[in-house]
């Protein structure tokens, strides 16, 4: 949806579908186009920081509005959803539709793939239809020219009837020109598919009236065609933006319900009139493509094809993501390590200066403790341990997205998705899991099945998210890999920690079939997957994207929450009645079922302590294991594993501490996103339990088969 770091709050379109204009002037303009042809790119080009988002009027669909100024004249830009056509079958193409209809649109700028032209004509002329000052924006030329394929705007606008231009929508000289084309009117009507005699013959005994009823709030022509078949979702959207249901008036729903007779007469009705309609689209498509663009010989372009054969093979698809995985998981800890430990120190070395400035200030002692060894220990705590893996993390994941490969992850794993009645967009929304639970199920919008999209957001937890990252980096490498360090030390790591989330996907998959065959039953619905081709990164917009939109973002968030959770424990570690601490007396508590579990109660409570942000489960720890006053620094592995074993630990405490730590209830703004995006207090405990009873099964088995065979 083309947003930035600065795409935050409500847009303007949450109150309505029309934009308010900040002057009188200004042209709101229509951003359509099939998903992956850069209409986002193009709208973030064009607009840089000037948007806005928010959600489309009782539609989870996100919005995005960005302003440009071109001379004197301004532009409200408005994406709205990628769809490949204006036959709502999703809340996308609805919103698409409805926005174009009624949104007061003065133009429409449909992006098209140059490399896919012929399959993106089919939108444009549904838009033009709709929209008939209506301007074809070719956008990936220069790949196009890499696959030998040429394609002739003038003879392309000619035979479409409407304004063409080629751009690359990264650069915003070359878009520019693009906003002087919206001043031009049309000079004539864009050309019209002809949908054969009948249906020609049925939309003129209805075009009439809806012309005398509607006058020119609404195009005519094609509201007639769609009247020739019943959509509950294209009724309900003109009873509620034109104040009446067309077919309430009863000249139009006479002259409807007797095209509809004659049609059905012909055969045509139902699917048949619809597979009529999209064949005369798609056949004129056909023509026009035909007439403006030369492809090569088939055979000749194969480049993408044939990496395709390896990233999507049957044998191969699987080893390469696994392979990909672990180079990943690999690079950020390689690369995590010293950043993360400098800044450790920088942040810690700190401590002395803010005591002294406060006891310069006579702040009481309790006071100084508080802010200090609690709130800053753990902002400290937590920014040193989360942003170099970030930092290093989500630009190798941003890298994956840009070049094409994550789409190729949802084709491999739409097929065990679908095994488990699940939709193939699942596997995108867990990898966005992998950097943020909660971004992930805000991303489970993109599922258009409500059952499907509940089915992912209740099992996103079980993939582990980056606060939960450093725990089990630490926990394998101390307790698995063992002393030796380098190369060795850390691929062993990488190798583990792909073990452990292979598992995780494992466990969703199984969680999620069983959802589907209990509470939420269901047949698996198809969905459309266009593979984008590979393009070269950008490195300038993946630096944007992943530091500014991503780490920034989820490392903001992360702080805002460790700091009060930082002054509840230093709080608990330092109240003390009877003369044990309360942060003791919940781990004595605990301690039954933490045992039974293959733990103890301290880390039961510091997973329960840990609910705001994980990253601070280890830290309180160790500061209940050494009755510590604050938040400790664990230090170097050495150092920790000694530690962890005077309190009594042992590979199966750490073994079922990876378990626990894989699988329990989300953090605090996962539950609450949770919350937000089911409306439900029952579905937001299921999230929360699934999870966590999955954990508590592996902790059992794990410590039952560690007694049993005395391991």
């Amino acid at each position: 949806m083309g947003l930035t770091h600065s795409s935050t709050g409500h847009g303007a379109v949450d109150g309505g579908l029309a934009i308010d204009r900040k002057q009188p002037g200004d042209r709101v303009i229509a951003l359509a186009g099939n998903p992956n042809v850069g209409k986002s790119t193009l709208f973030n080009t064009l607009t840089g920081l000037h948007q806005h988002t928010g959600n489309w009027p009782g539609k989870t669909v996100a919005s995005a509005t960005g302003y440009v100024r071109a001379g004197e004249r301004g532009y409200h830009l408005v994406d709205i959803p990628g769809t490949y056509s204006l036959f709502a079958s999703s809340e996308e193409e609805e919103v698409a539709r409805d926005f174009l209809l009624f949104g007061g649109a003065d133009a429409a700028v449909v992006v098209c793939d140059a490399c896919t032209l012929e399959r993106n004509l089919n939108l444009v002329l549904q838009v033009t239809e709709i929209a008939p000052h209506t301007v074809l924006c070719l956008n990936l030329v220069e790949e196009a020219a890499k696959k030998r394929i040429r394609i002739s705007t003038e003879h392309l606008s000619a035979a479409l009837g409407i304004p063409v231009i080629a751009v690359n929508a990264r650069r915003k000289k070359s878009v520019l020109p693009l906003l002087a084309l919206l001043e031009t009117p049309p000079a004539s009507p864009p050309v019209r598919v002809d949908y054969g005699e009948e249906i020609e013959e049925a939309v003129h005994r209805v075009e009439p009236y809806l012309s005398a009823s509607l006058g020119a709030s609404c195009p005519t022509r094609w509201l007639a065609l769609r009247l020739l078949s019943p959509d509950a979702s294209l009724a309900a959207s003109t009873a509620r933006h034109l104040a009446c249901d067309p077919m309430e008036v009863p000249e139009i729903a006479r002259a409807v319900e007797g095209a509809r007779d004659m049609l059905a007469a012909k055969g045509l009705a139902g699917d048949a009139l619809r597979d009529r309609i999209v064949e005369r689209i798609m056949h004129l498509a056909h023509e026009v493509a035909a007439e403006a663009v030369t492809v090569p010989p088939p055979g000749t372009c194969n480049r993408d094809r044939a990496i395709d054969r390896i990233l999507t093979g049957r044998i191969t698809a699987y080893p390469v993501m696994l392979l990909l995985l672990a180079v990943v998981f690999w690079l950020t800890i390689v690369g995590a390590n010293y950043p993360s430990a400098a800044l450790s120190r920088l942040l810690f070395s700190l401590e002395p200066p803010l005591t002294n400035l406060f006891a310069h200030w006579h702040f009481p002692a309790w006071l100084t403790g508080l802010l200090v060894e609690g709130v800053f220990r753990t902002v400290a705590w937590v920014t040193s341990v989360m942003l170099p893996p970030m930092a290093i993390f989500f630009p190798l994941f941003t890298f994956l997205e840009d070049v094409g490969f994550l789409p190729r992850i949802a084709y491999n794993l739409d097929r065990p998705f679908c095994a488990c009645h699940a939709c193939g967009k699942q596997a995108l929304t867990m990898c966005m899991g992998f950097g943020c639970n909660a971004a992930g199920v805000v991303g489970c919008r993109i599922i258009d099945s409500p059952r499907e999209r509940l089915l992912a957001i209740l099992t996103n937890a079980f993939v582990p998210c980056n606060g939960r990252f450093p725990t089990l980096i630490t926990v394998l490498t101390v307790f698995f890999v063992g002393s030796a360090g380098g190369m060795f030390s850390s691929l062993t790591s990488a190798l583990l920690l792909t073990a452990v989330i292979v598992l995780a996907v494992l466990m969703t998959l199984l969680a999620t079939r069983l959802l589907s065959v209990t509470c939420l039953r269901g047949t698996p619905s198809g969905f459309t997957l266009e593979l984008p081709p590979y393009r070269p990164p950008q490195l300038k917009q993946i630096l944007v994207r992943s530091v500014l939109d991503r780490t920034l973002f989820v490392l903001g968030r992360a702080v805002a929450v460790a700091a009060p959770a930082g002054a509840v424990i230093w709080l608990l570690a330092n109240v003390s009645p009877g003369g044990t601490s309360l942060l003791a007396w919940g781990a004595g508590a605990l301690d039954p079922l933490g045992h039974l579990l293959g733990m103890d109660g301290v880390l039961l409570l510091a997973f329960l302590l840990a609910l705001p942000a994980n990253e601070i489960l280890l830290p309180i720890a160790l500061m209940a294991y050494t009755a510590g006053t604050s938040l400790m620094d664990y230090g170097a592995g050495g150092e920790l594993r000694a530690l962890l074993l005077s309190a009594g630990w042992s590979r199966e405490t750490a073994l079922c501490l990876v378990f626990f730590c894989l699988f329990h209830w989300p953090c605090s703004t996962t539950i609450l996103t949770i919350h937000k995006e089911t409306k439900s207090v029952r579905w937001t405990l299921l999230a929360c339990a699934l999870p966590t009873l999955f954990g508590m099964l592996f902790c059992l088995v794990t410590h039952g088969l560690f007694a049993l065979f005395g391991a």
